[in-house]
């Protein structure tokens, strides 16, 4: 069938007659590896590091087009240093995917993550708000992050891997102030938890009010680290707040906390599904527009 169609091209367009069907093979794999590539680090915080990478080689280009000589110069001997400085910074990176190649799991270096389903997220989402208007009426403190496009399986390192549905139940019981996982934070993706008692970043902000403790603290840092939404109960005074993108907005009422996170969970899950792998790529790559403060 292959050879069928290159005598046909080769017919119609003379320069196909060049073209070998080993070389269709060797374009295959070469699309295949740069596209999981892409997809990999869309999928991980490294895709910041690639938006500098590209923002460095277009300087570079600029620099040589316009014949910027002391700056082409200086990039020049950035880049003599950039292997190096590529392979410390993809160090957790590279290392996960030799393992997953050591242990014969090759097939998962490059597979992405399964899409949420929107009826989990809903589910999840509507057990959260129900859980949360409990435990602010009784000042339970509580900590819960959402995945989203950057992966978090270091974060869920740090704590107790678990694989179950969200339910109201389940996490007035995970955040009950003697139970053993209250202090850390509840990891969720795509509608199920996978990790509990969970340590994140603290901010780093110095311009934080001063009358937010530890958990908000970790919460702002976990949103400022990733582009996860982070939901948190104040343990002194039960308020509700969200974090996302390194900005925290406080006092939410129930009502507000749910269409909250259904507008940043639910509408980036329906644009998915409507674009193609590769428009979502691209997406991810660009910056997000952050939401100002209440």
């Amino acid at each position: 069938m292959l050879e069928t169609v290159l005598n046909f091209f080769q017919e119609e367009i003379p320069f196909m007659a060049t073209i070998r069907v080993s070389d269709l093979i060797d374009i295959a794999i070469l699309a295949f590896l740069i596209y999981h590539i892409f997809w990999f680090m869309r999928k991980t915080s490294s895709g910041r590091v690639l938006k500098g990478i590209m923002v460095l080689i277009l300087t570079m280009w600029l620099a040589s087009a316009i014949q910027l000589t002391a700056t082409s110069w200086l990039l020049n001997r950035v880049v003599e240093w950039g292997i190096l400085v590529l392979v410390i910074l993809f160090q957790p990176e590279i290392r996960r995917a030799l393992e997953r190649m050591g242990s014969g799991k090759l097939t998962s270096v490059f597979s992405s993550q399964r899409p949420a389903s929107p009826h989990d997220l809903e589910s999840a989402i509507r057990q959260t708000v129900e859980a949360y208007t409990d435990l602010s009426r009784d000042k339970v403190g509580a900590l819960m992050v959402f995945e989203r496009g950057d992966l978090l399986d270091d974060v869920i390192k740090t704590g107790t891997p678990l694989d179950c549905s969200v339910t109201g139940e389940l996490l007035k019981n995970l955040f009950w102030n003697k139970a053993p996982l209250h202090d850390g934070a509840v990891i969720v993706r795509e509608g199920r938890i996978v990790g509990a008692g969970c340590m994140l970043p603290l901010s780093s902000n110095v311009n934080l009010s001063r009358d937010l403790g530890m958990r908000h603290r970790a919460g702002i840092g976990m949103s400022e680290h990733s582009d996860a939404v982070v939901v948190i109960v104040s343990e002194e005074t039960g308020s509700i707040s969200a974090a996302t993108g390194g900005m925290l907005k406080r006092h939410l009422a129930p009502e507000t906390l749910e269409r909250l996170l259904r507008n940043e969970l639910l509408s980036e899950q329906e644009e998915v599904d409507r674009g193609t792998p590769l428009s979502g790529l691209l997406s991810g790559l660009l910056p997000r527009r952050k939401e100002g403060e209440d």
